[in-house]
């Protein structure tokens, strides 16, 4: 959903960044071996997420919320959908602009700025870890996510491969009544999902299109 704002992935093409696989760099064993080099690499992301703009796909979604009830569920770790307008946005894998305590989860910062160093603590005295939910982490936001897609009527599943679980499951909790999207470039059909409609195209040019579609149905 992201990517054509410029966001880049966490794994490139070949799966590394500085000559080390992402989940090396994206796990709480990686934080324990090497908390400064997990902080760099999330500055890092950080960085290029305050250069960065939504792009016209976040834009048409955020635009839809003027004739329906619109709740957005998200693996990305951006606040794209946020800055476009976008009111009812949930992150699943946490979010890059917000930081917490290593001791109590419930500790959470937003960030006015990209960088977060060793050092820099919690009000109980704590380091600051990056607001991610790493490989091998629970995903708490999950149980809430089922809970609303079993009552959308509409469903669009945007920009995803569909292979990373537990969120690749959401939309097997949609009501088979429910009339559901597939937009990405290399959308294919699912098993055991009726009333699924593939859209082959990339997000900012697909979603801006059925957004104005379903205006117009509204």
């Amino acid at each position: 959903m992201s990517a054509e704002s410029g966001v880049k992935t966490f794994r490139d093409h070949d799966g590394l960044w500085e000559n080390h696989r992402i989940e090396e760099v994206a796990t709480p064993e990686a934080w324990d071996r090497d908390p400064e080099m997990v902080m760099r690499f999330y500055n890092q992301r950080r960085k290029q997420l305050f250069e960065v703009e939504p792009n016209p796909g976040h834009i048409a979604l955020a635009a839809l919320e003027q004739a329906y009830d619109v709740e957005i569920i998200t693996q990305n770790v951006d606040d794209l959908h946020e800055r476009a307008g976008s009111s009812k946005v949930f992150h699943l894998h946490g979010e890059l602009k917000k930081v917490r305590s290593t001791a109590d989860p419930n500790l959470v910062y937003t960030c006015d700025h990209w960088e977060v160093k060793m050092g820099d603590v919690c009000e109980k005295g704590y380091q600051l870890r990056p607001h991610i939910v790493w490989f091998g982490e629970a995903v708490p936001m999950i149980e809430e996510a089922v809970r609303r897609v079993v009552k959308a009527d509409i469903c669009m599943v945007i920009g995803t491969s569909m292979v990373v679980y537990p969120a690749a499951g959401l939309i097997n909790y949609v009501s088979d009544q429910a009339i559901k999207y597939y937009i990405d470039p290399k959308a294919y059909a699912v098993n055991g999902i009726s009333h699924l409609e593939i859209i082959q195209e990339k997000a900012g040019i697909a979603v801006p299109k059925l957004v104005e579609q379903l205006l117009k149905e509204a």
